[in-house]
């Protein structure tokens, strides 16, 4: 597999989104699935809808999300339909709470890890997905960004269990942390394929605490944001995002790497590599 094609634009702005997307060339058909971020209620970083909306009204998407596996705002479908309301991403676009009616099994024929998937029962109404990413910290996984998007992401709340436990969801916090890191690419590899050639990934690097935007009490950035991304290869994304945290000339990026680090989060991106669903060689394109 040849270098991966990455966009990158130090502009941060829903202008400079579109600018990104049509670098990518591709024209995602019939009905878009837009997966975002709905935010924890509390949480001060995520990227908020306003700034997503010309995106989604351009590709003419619907704005998919999924039900967490844990207590919080967006545990049941009842408490995330009031969240996307309370965060504005209802007055943006139409919302698709995806596992509201169940679920759909993927199988994942040579995964690391696990062998199914479980994502919201909705995702057979759509053709083409669009990934909307933070780039972040994250308690468990490191970091964030397009392939935790679309494992964990758009998971069910039963499939969110599932990959954590690396197949058990009574392990949800108790699996072995780096087969829960290859279980994430696992899940991420069945979506790349049940949606051959259709998805464009975005990720966006601003307001990087080293905290996930599903804390509701996240700790506030220490780093700079450094700018936006985007190509039609997840791994080759997330990897240039790791890299541009490392190159930055920015004392507060320590706190991040650490995080990083600590979690061993470039493993994802590793089985990720070595399940052939993209690569980790890029050419990095600055506009």
């Amino acid at each position: 597999m040849g270098k991966s094609k990455v966009f990158f634009t130090k502009e941060i702005t829903p202008e400079a989104v579109l600018k990104l997307y049509d670098a990518l060339g591709i024209e995602l058909s019939g009905k878009v699935a837009v997966k975002v971020h709905s935010g924890e209620v509390g949480n001060q970083n995520f990227i908020r809808p306003d700034f997503w909306k010309p995106m989604i009204q351009k590709v003419n998407g619907t704005i998919v999300e999924c039900n967490t596996a844990y207590e919080g705002a967006r545990n049941t479908t009842k408490a995330h339909w009031e969240t996307m309301k309370l965060h504005g991403w209802t007055d943006a676009a139409d919302v698709d709470i995806m596992d509201e009616d169940g679920e759909l099994e993927l199988s994942i024929e040579n995964g690391k890890k696990i062998r199914k998937n479980f994502v919201g029962d909705h995702m057979k109404n759509y053709d083409s997905l669009l990934v909307l990413s933070h780039f972040k910290g994250h308690p468990m996984g490191g970091f964030g960004g397009a392939l935790k998007n679309i494992s964990i992401g758009l998971a069910s709340s039963h499939g969110k269990a599932y990959i954590h436990g690396v197949g058990d969801p009574d392990s949800f916090w108790s699996s072995d942390h780096d087969s829960f890191l290859e279980s994430m690419a696992d899940a991420a590899q069945s979506i790349v394929n049940y949606f051959p050639g259709q998805i464009a990934y975005i990720n966006v690097m601003k307001n990087m605490s080293v905290d996930c935007d599903c804390c509701a009490v996240a700790e506030d950035p220490k780093m700079a944001d450094i700018g936006m991304l985007a190509s039609l290869d997840p791994i080759a994304l997330d990897q240039a995002c790791v890299d541009l945290v490392y190159r930055a000339e920015d004392p507060g990026k320590k706190h991040l790497i650490e995080r990083m680090e600590s979690k061993n989060g470039i493993h994802t991106v590793e089985a990720a590599a070595e399940l052939g669903f993209g690569s980790r060689e890029y050419e990095l394109t600055e506009m």
